[in-house]
């Protein structure tokens, strides 16, 4: 009898041991499966045949198929991370005159932004972004931007504008790659932020940790 109690608590144990070093490993199984975001959707050349929209002043429109999000390292119990956000809940406008960007606005749709995690992204919408009080992200530059003569080839236009996240606005700036297309023009570009900049705690969860900085990402899809 004594025998047979010895060899449960000897079971009991072992499944004991094997929760422990489960809940122990369980982050780090996570960490080593999990990867790299997919590297953010850039402006392209187009090909020499392609016949071009035709590139004059007016106000562009910001359409169908673009997007935006955010780039962060994040560690995970040791391991690094890229993780990224993107959605395609993207409006706003590009004012151009005599041949300048005169000005730009480009609204995000914050509460849209969506990783490969459910819980990450609730994570993020409540306790990191709270879009119940701020559901948008703006980017705004104030002209005139000087702007090289558009063609299929991108080119590099450096901007100075104003960025909000989670109501606070900073001056920020950034390079962005223009192309002209069959459809019109294209722009993508990247902003580096400071997350405590804008008042927002980058979450460090123990076993999960963010980096208190990234870059806001961006591709538009101009129309007239």
């Amino acid at each position: 009898m004594a025998r047979g109690r010895r060899r449960a608590w000897w079971i009991v144990g072992g499944v004991l041991a094997l929760l422990a070093l489960g809940l122990g490993l369980g982050p780090l199984v996570y960490a080593a499966l999990e990867e790299d975001a997919a590297a953010a959707p850039t402006v392209q050349a187009q090909p020499s045949d392609v016949e071009l929209a035709p590139s004059t002043d007016g106000t562009w429109a910001i359409g169908p198929g673009s997007s935006a999000g955010y780039r962060v390292d994040e560690v995970l119990n040791g391991a690094n991370v890229t993780v990224a956000g993107t959605t395609g809940q993207v409006a706003g406008s590009v004012a151009v005159q005599g041949g300048d960007m005169a000005s730009a606005e480009v609204t995000v749709d914050v509460a849209s932004i969506s990783t490969d995690s459910g819980q990450r992204d609730a994570y993020f919408r409540s306790n990191v972004m709270d879009v119940a009080t701020h559901p948008t992200a703006t980017f705004t530059v104030q002209g005139p931007v000087d702007l090289p003569e558009l063609s299929g080839t991108p080119v590099t236009v450096p901007v100075s504008g104003d960025l909000t996240l989670r109501g606070q606005t900073r001056p920020v700036q950034a390079d962005l790659a223009v192309v002209r297309t069959a459809e019109g023009v294209e722009v993508s570009g990247a902003v580096p932020v400071v997350f405590s900049d804008f008042g927002i705690s980058a979450p460090d969860l123990g076993f999960v940790r963010v980096e208190d900085r990234g870059q806001i990402e961006f591709l538009l899809e101009l129309t007239m």
